[in-house]
């Protein structure tokens, strides 16, 4: 069995919630400044912040869980949120190899804050791959 599609988009809202606070509101004790996603995509998008976030959400609520529940959930070993963890780290990985060199972040965000960003947004991304396996598992059966 799969997830169900609307549970792991839950799970995905609930995570890319939980991502987007700790960027604008954690990274900044940690890096000094936020980390706006919205601002970094939205310069790809015209340079429209509310796009940018728009497509944060998107990406974050309706294609990563959609991936994780039909392609990678019978794939990846371990239990749910483990499941939820490894998606998690390879999102990290295909942010800080591809997504951020396209917005000018640099390869291993090496032109926006280098190891603290790295490290910033190693952690929000298995905050949100744990958040979304935890929540978008298979349900268990109940017998009557």
């Amino acid at each position: 069995m799969t997830p169900p599609f609307g549970r792991a988009m839950v799970a995905g809202f609930v995570g890319t919630v939980a991502i987007t606070l700790m960027m604008y509101f954690v990274a900044p004790m940690m890096m000094g400044q936020p980390m706006d996603i919205a601002a970094m995509l939205g310069s790809m998008l015209g340079g429209s912040w509310i796009a940018g976030m728009v497509l944060h959400f998107v990406n974050g609520t309706v294609i990563f869980p959609l991936i994780y529940a039909a392609v990678l959930y019978h794939v990846l070993p371990g239990a749910p949120a483990v499941k939820g963890l490894i998606w998690g780290a390879v999102l990290w990985l295909l942010a800080q190899i591809l997504v951020m060199p396209l917005m000018g972040g640099g390869f291993f965000s090496a032109n926006v804050g280098g190891m603290p960003a790295v490290i910033g947004s190693l952690m929000g991304h298995l905050l949100y791959g744990g958040i979304l396996g935890a929540l978008a598992r298979v349900p268990e059966r109940v017998e009557s």
